[in-house]
């Protein structure tokens, strides 16, 4: 079986790592103006992920605020998290809901925070921080440096929780 992600600018075919026009279907290169996180989600960037469904994805943050810091976005490439439509928008908070779950799992906290701050990225995307404390979720405290090996295991593990759903 071939899968393919869809988004807004076509579909995105994982083994021929093409993107193809949905009237056509002839590849196409892929948009110079995409998202970071639409590489992302595509494959085009390597990312520790840690969930993922037809619609929307979740990774490691590379400059976490703390241990399993967890950024969920949908495919669909859109900048404001406000600009989805709602049936979209309730989907993208229950897939960071399984997300929050299983990282609750893989990394003991008090709770995960939600968070949804960036303006660096012009892709919706939601933080989910494991915290002991508010603290946690300071953006403002220095990042923690974890090596490779730490983030790919700290992913999996999240993955495995969130396969177990």
């Amino acid at each position: 079986m071939i899968q393919t992600y869809f988004f807004q600018r076509g579909t995105w075919c994982i083994p021929t790592r093409k993107w193809f026009n949905f009237s056509t279907f002839q590849p196409f290169i892929l948009p110079a103006d995409m998202s970071i996180f639409s590489k992302i989600a595509a494959g085009e960037i390597p990312s520790y992920k840690c969930a993922e469904s037809e619609k929307f994805y979740a990774f490691l943050d590379i400059n976490p605020v703390a241990k399993g810091h967890t950024l969920v976005i949908p495919r669909q490439e859109t900048d404001y998290i406000f600009d989805l439509d709602d049936e979209t928008l309730a989907e993208f908070q229950l897939f960071a809901k399984r997300v929050a779950v299983a990282l609750k799992q893989a990394v003991p906290c008090k709770k995960v925070a939600q968070v949804v701050l960036g303006l660096e990225v012009p892709h919706a995307h939601i933080h989910l921080i494991p915290m002991q404390t508010e603290a946690d979720a300071d953006f403002r405290k220095p990042k923690l440096e974890l090596t490779p090996e730490e983030m790919q295991a700290i992913a999996n593990s999240i993955y495995g929780e969130f396969k177990k759903q």
